[in-house]
Order: structure tokens, then sequence, then C-alpha cells
């Protein structure tokens, strides 16, 4: 429906129903979070394009092709980012950077073109060069047209990309001794048992296959990096738990050598076009503390890489609870319900309840980071919601959350 403006879609028996496209799509992502500015939106015969900026850090993007999703953009996207770019300056008669100008934005684009080549089979990133010609001058006259008839919202903008160059700079000298302590540390990065086919090399065999797995604990790396394919799965472990990042400012990840360390294996400190791994797994225990550390990794990644998340890089790896084994037969379970049919299936079996993935032995653990491991999708549905989950379950404790917690004390211990 947001591809096709005015359409109305039938689908079991709901109506679907866009009358502003693009724009609508923007606000139903940003949800009950107010834009920085009203959407900017603009449709033409070949392309449709709207977007605005947030409070939060790095730049989202849903980018269409004949209908066509391209989660992973393409030069439809990038030719997109180049025209709001050229806007910007022309409009307001300065030369500001890339990264100021777009830190922060949400955006859609959506083109129609004939013979669309793809750089892949699922057809996910668009590669035909052509359309950078049309694409980028389409943008920015209509851009700066917008600004000139929007003159509240366009200061709104530029007060904006002040700011956003006001913090790059005062980043820098911070990142310049980050680096430089971590030059000193060791030329190689810390905790990174590295693998040797990388996502950001177009022509690298199985690029897609790559994985890095994010480990609570020496333990568990030590059992993971003696299982994994070398060629496509790298291991980063943690030192423990990870600091908590809501409500604090980007240059928290230069000032942790763990989460700067994080950041420099996965490449993304510039933008998802440097990210190392198709797959970014968080690896943790299937206990309480493990859990807490899935929640403390996700608000580091939703905070500061948001785009990671919304491009589907992020998983949390699925690992047994029980094992159920008599002489014959072994049969893992991932839930209690599992271990009881398991029960009743294995005549005289023994129970044995995982605490940590280090109790796990390297030759049990192959298959459950192999091919056919169980991995879940971090997905977001509403960008507006994320911010309400991380104050609500990330920030300051407050009555509501005391409450919440009490409904929801489990009271049977496993």
């Amino acid at each position: 429906a947001y591809l096709n403006a005015g359409l109305n879609l039938m689908y079991n028996g709901r109506r679907f129903h866009s009358a502003d496209g693009l724009a609508d799509l923007l606000s139903h992502e940003i949800g009950d979070e107010p834009p920085l500015y009203q959407i900017i939106h603009n449709r033409q015969e070949r392309i449709e394009f709207a977007f605005t900026h947030t409070h939060n850090y790095g730049e989202t993007y849903f980018s269409f092709v004949n209908g066509q999703y391209t989660n992973d953009g393409g030069t439809h996207q990038a030719a997109f980012r180049e025209g709001i770019l050229k806007g910007v300056n022309e409009f307001a008669n300065q030369s500001f950077s890339g990264d100021d100008v777009r830190d922060g934005i949400v955006g859609s684009v959506s083109i129609r073109v004939q013979d669309p080549v793809f750089d892949s089979q699922t057809k996910n990133k668009l590669g035909s060069t052509e359309v950078r010609g049309w694409i980028v001058p389409a943008v920015k006259e209509q851009l700066v047209l917008w600004l000139h008839q929007n003159p509240k919202a366009a200061e709104l903008l530029i007060e904006k990309i002040k700011t956003n160059e006001r913090i790059r700079k005062e980043l820098a000298s911070i990142k310049k001794d980050a680096r430089e302590r971590a030059r000193k540390v060791a030329i190689r990065i810390p905790k990174l048992t590295d693998c040797k086919f990388h996502y950001d090399q177009p022509r690298a065999k199985r690029r897609e296959e790559t994985t890095i797995f994010i480990t609570e604990g020496n333990s568990a790396a030590g059992v993971m990096v003696q299982s994994r394919d070398v060629y496509t799965q790298a291991i980063f472990a943690l030192r423990g738990k990870p600091l908590n990042c809501h409500g604090l400012k980007r240059d928290a990840i230069y000032k942790n050598e763990e989460l700067y360390n994080l950041m420099k294996a996965l490449g993304i400190e510039d933008g998802l076009e440097g990210l190392r791994y198709n797959r970014v797994v968080v690896a943790t225990d299937a206990d309480v503390d493990g859990m807490h550390i899935r929640n403390l990794l996700l608000t580091y990644f939703l905070r500061y890489f948001e785009d990671l998340v919304v491009r589907g890089h992020l998983y949390f790896l699925e690992t047994p609870l029980f094992r159920v084994r008599n002489k014959k037969e072994t049969r893992y379970c991932y839930s209690e319900a599992e271990r009881d049919e398991a029960l009743e299936a294995v005549r005289g079996a023994e129970t044995t309840r995982f605490k940590g993935l280090g109790e796990i032995s390297p030759h049990e653990f192959a298959p459950f980071i192999s091919a056919d491991m169980q991995i879940s999708p971090v997905m977001i549905h509403n960008l507006g919601e994320v911010t309400q989950c991380l104050d609500f379950f990330m920030g300051r404790n407050t009555p509501d959350r005391k409450q919440f917690i009490i409904d929801n004390l489990a009271t049977e211990v496993i």
C-alpha cells in the first residue's frame, strides 16, 4: 500500500490503504516519536522519496525497486543520499559533509526502472549504475524547491546539520585518542578470532555465510573457536557485562575499550558499507545473566547502529537448555516442553541442564553453529517504539517498571 498510494488492498478480510505513500511509511516507522521537522516528501513518475531527521544516530533507509524491497540498498539508495547532500548544500550555500547532513536521517526511496540489474539472486541490492544520472538531479532539484517553500522546516534541518557538525568535531579528538590507545595495545583487535572471508569483500567466496559470534567470556569463546568454520565464522569474546549505553552520547563508544573494539571488529565505525560479517550473532548463556547481556548488546546496536538491525544483520543464537540421553540416544532440548517430550521418548534417560555454553564440549557444540543452527533474527516493526522500549527497560528505575516486574515475576525455578 505504501508503494501504491491511493490503492485499496484487501487481504484476509482486512483493508490496507495509504494516501501519502512513502510519507506514511516513515510516519509508521517513526511512530509516536516526533521527527525534528515535517517529513519531506516528493512523488514523480519514476521516483518517490521521503525523509526526515530524528534524535537517533546513524542513517536508516527503506529502499525499493519496482516494488521489491532492497534491504541492502544499492545504486539507487546511494544516489538518493547524494541527491540529499547536494540539495542541502545548494540551498544553504554551504559545503556540509555527507556525514553531517545525513546523521540521524530516516528516509525511503522507491524507483521504477526497466531491466534492473541486481548484485545477488535475492534482489536485495541494486547494481544498475545508470540510475545515478537521473536520481541525483531529481532528488536535488525537488529538495531545493521544497526547502524554499518550507522555511521553518528548512531552518530546523540546517540546525540539525550544524549540531551534527559540532558533535563530529568534538568526537574527533576522542576518536584519535581511542585509536592511539588501541594501536599501543595490539595490532590486532583484542578478543577477536577472525575468519578468512568477509562480507565487505564483494568477490569473496561464501560472503553471505560470514558470521561473527559475540560470546560471553573466554570459556564459551574457547568452545566456539574449536567448533567453528574457520572460513566464514569469527568469534568476539566479551570480558563481562558490557556498558549500558542507553542515554549516552556517541563518545561513550570511544571511551569504553570493549565497545570500541566490537565496533572495529564489525567494521561499522563509518557506516554499514564496511560491515565485515553478514550475520552478527549474539551468543550468550541461556540464563538470567545471559539474557541481561543480550539486552545490553541490543541497546548498544539500537542506540548507535540502528541500521544494522533494520537491515536484518543482527541475530540471537538459540542454544539447548537440556541434554536428554541414554546409552543409545542423545537429544538436545531448547525448552522445558521439548525436555519433557524427550524424557517420554528416551527410556532410562538422564537429564543435564546446561548453565553455560562453556559446559558443552567442542564436539557436541559444532552442530549448534553449523549451517542448520537455530538463530532468531532481531526485527524492528516500528522505529518509534524502539525508543520507548529502551526508555522503559534500560533507562532509570520507575514505578511503572517496578510494577511490570512484579506483575511478570517468574515464580517457577528451572
